[in-house]
């Protein structure tokens, strides 16, 4: 699969200047945030004692999901109220897993075609998920990775020691 390339600014520390623009998911970011489970924030290793935090919004999960993808990458413990009061998507009451266990799952993105015409993308209810092994990923432009929570809790944010 090809990956979706934006610019990005990188400051003296090698990490991404400027604010964050929650609603403008930027490709590089969150791929290398989500494969080295670094944290959205700032982008320094989000494990804690027990696992990793993510965060998921009110209306990702439904009561009896047996399976939970995520595109959001972990938070660290210092930036968790952070990202739930300021990331829209969150709209501040986050469903917060500790998870033991967050192996890659594939990636969200935009199918395309080669026709006559040339290469074109696909008409798509949004943007669609393929897991990795996939044969579509040949003829896809990722934007996204996804992981699979595996061995987690779900725990409340209050839960969580102070900054």
């Amino acid at each position: 699969m090809l990956w979706g390339r934006c610019s990005q600014n990188i400051g003296a520390d090698n990490l991404p200047t400027g604010r964050p623009r929650w609603r403008m998911v930027h490709p590089s970011r969150q791929r290398e945030c989500m494969e080295q489970l670094r944290c959205q924030v700032c982008a320094q290793p989000a494990r804690t004692d027990h696992g990793y935090l993510f965060l998921a919004g009110p209306h990702e999960m439904h009561p009896g999901d047996a399976v939970v993808r995520t595109a959001q990458p972990p938070v660290c413990v210092q930036h968790a109220r952070t990202a739930a009061e300021q990331c829209p998507h969150l709209q501040g009451r986050p469903t917060v897993f500790l998870a033991q266990s967050a192996p890659l799952y594939g990636v969200i993105g935009t199918p395309y075609q080669y026709t006559d015409g040339g290469m074109r993308a696909l008409p798509a209810d949004g943007q669609e998920a393929l897991p990795y092994g996939h044969p579509g990923l040949r003829w896809y432009l990722a934007s996204q990775l996804i992981r699979r929570l595996r061995a987690y809790t779900i725990i409340n944010l209050d839960d969580l020691p102070p900054k």
